[in-house]
């Protein structure tokens, strides 16, 4: 979401820019400024935000704004394809009345806009909704293939809600043709990689840049060549790795981990996937980076004729850039 547009929102419907769940009242927030507006701290503040910013959807049409402005923004970065996670049981935690379907076509109908670009969708389960929670949304994700949904992903508490409370919503899920995929290394250790992929099947780890806690979880990613999407920007942002702490991406390079480069939630976050690209280019060299994107297309659940034209497009652009460069 822009700043502007979650200012915009909040305007309208008199809401602030933090909120704290639960307790029924707003926190302090800050000036009501495109500077300050996705301002935060540490990974507490960044919550409230994201609570603020979650509430403030209330409608078919404002998914259908967010979803028309991040197909600009994306357009604007060269995206050829995507897959994005969308949290309805959140969506829904804070209007119950709202109309999840039609929010999903609407988000449908503003991707299919724009024929130059392909994006799919992964439905969060969301674990702080506990396993009941997470069967219920796995089961909606199962009716909405027809807009675009691809996959279920695990999202929220690592630490209070393990992989394992999940694993019948997950089982349900691959019944029903979905993809798997989740969030795991991040805020816990590396033992909620390992349950991740053990218990739940996960396809793809979202984060994962502490798996090389533990040598054997390092070696089942390699093994099962498990890709790991890292977010350096994000891990800077909320903590997961220090501010003066060199971010575990190269050793997890140097480890030959199977990864990706992603962008997490890249407005809150003040970045982007062209901004994290950047950083890896500029870190450990084009090529590297180029591997990555690769791998990205490989791991990816497009089909396979969309993955054949994003490696023809992935080739052509490392040729205009230079010419003398090597294939892939």
């Amino acid at each position: 979401m822009r700043a502007t547009t979650f200012l915009d929102l909040t305007d309208r419907y008199g809401l602030g820019l933090r909120y704290l769940p639960g307790s029924g009242s707003e926190v302090p927030e800050p000036s009501r400024d495109i500077e300050h507006a996705f301002a935060f701290a540490d990974f507490r503040e960044f919550l409230l935000l994201f609570a603020a910013v979650s509430r403030s959807l209330a409608t078919p049409d404002d998914y259908a704004r967010l979803a028309a402005e991040f197909v600009q923004d994306a357009k604007a970065q060269h995206v050829l394809y995507g897959e994005m996670f969308v949290s309805p049981s959140v969506w829904s935690f804070f209007h119950p009345k709202l109309d999840v379907i039609a929010c999903f076509e609407a988000i449908h109908a503003e991707f299919a806009r724009e024929p130059s670009m392909e994006f799919r969708m992964i439905v969060d389960l969301t674990r702080n909704f506990g396993a009941a929670g997470a069967l219920e949304t796995a089961e909606l994700a199962a009716g909405l293939t027809r807009y675009g949904v691809i996959g279920v992903g695990l999202g929220g508490d690592e630490a209070r809600f393990p992989a394992e409370l999940f694993a019948d919503a997950f089982a349900f899920a691959r019944s029903e043709g979905l993809h798997t995929v989740a969030h795991a290394g991040e805020a816990d250790g590396a033992e909620s990689v390992r349950s991740a992929i053990e218990a739940l099947g996960a396809e793809r780890i979202g984060h994962g840049v502490r798996a090389l806690e533990h040598p054997e979880v390092a070696e089942l990613l390699r093994s099962r060549e498990i890709v790991c999407e890292v977010c350096p920007t994000s891990n800077y942002r909320t903590g997961v790795v220090g501010p003066d702490e060199a971010h575990p991406l190269g050793a997890m390079l140097e480890a030959e981990l199977p990864l990706i480069i992603d962008a997490d939630d890249p407005t809150l976050f003040g970045t982007s996937i062209s901004q994290e690209y950047a950083l890896v280019a500029k870190a450990f060299g084009p090529q590297v980076l180029t591997a990555c994107i690769d791998r990205a297309i490989s791991a990816s659940f497009a089909d396979s004729a969309s993955k054949q034209r994003l490696r023809i497009a992935l080739h052509e652009a490392i040729a205009a850039t230079n010419p003398e460069s090597e294939a892939l």
